[in-house]
C-alpha cells in the first residue's frame, strides 16, 4: 500500500470508529439493543480497515480479515430484524 492509500485507509478506519463511539453514546442514553448492535459493527469495521491498512494484503476479499467486515453486516441486519420484530409486538 503506498502512503496515501495508507493515510486514506487510516481516516475511514477513523470516522468508523469515531461512528462506533457515537453509536455507543446513544446506547448509554437510550439502552436500546440497536444502538450497541451499530456501536460494535463499526467498531469491528473500523478495526477492519486498520489491519487492512497494517497488512500488505493485496485483494482483500480473499483474506480472512473480510470475515470482520462480513460480521459486522451480518450484525447489523439482525439488530434491525430484532427491532422491527419487538417493535411489532408492542
Amino acid at each position: 500500500m503506498g502512503h496515501l492509500s495508507t493515510f486514506v485507509a487510516g481516516v475511514i478506519a477513523t470516522g468508523y470508529l469515531v461512528a462506533g463511539v457515537y453509536f455507543l453514546k446513544f446506547w448509554t442514553r437510550t439502552r436500546d439493543a440497536l444502538f450497541l448492535a451499530f456501536s460494535v459493527a463499526f467498531t469491528l469495521l473500523a478495526l477492519n480497515q486498520f489491519l487492512l491498512a497494517a497488512s500488505n494484503i493485496p485483494r482483500e476479499e480473499q483474506s480472512w480479515i473480510f470475515i470482520l467486515r462480513l460480521i459486522a453486516f451480518v450484525l447489523i441486519a439482525l439488530a434491525i430484524v430484532y427491532k422491527n420484530m419487538t417493535s411489532n409486538r408492542r
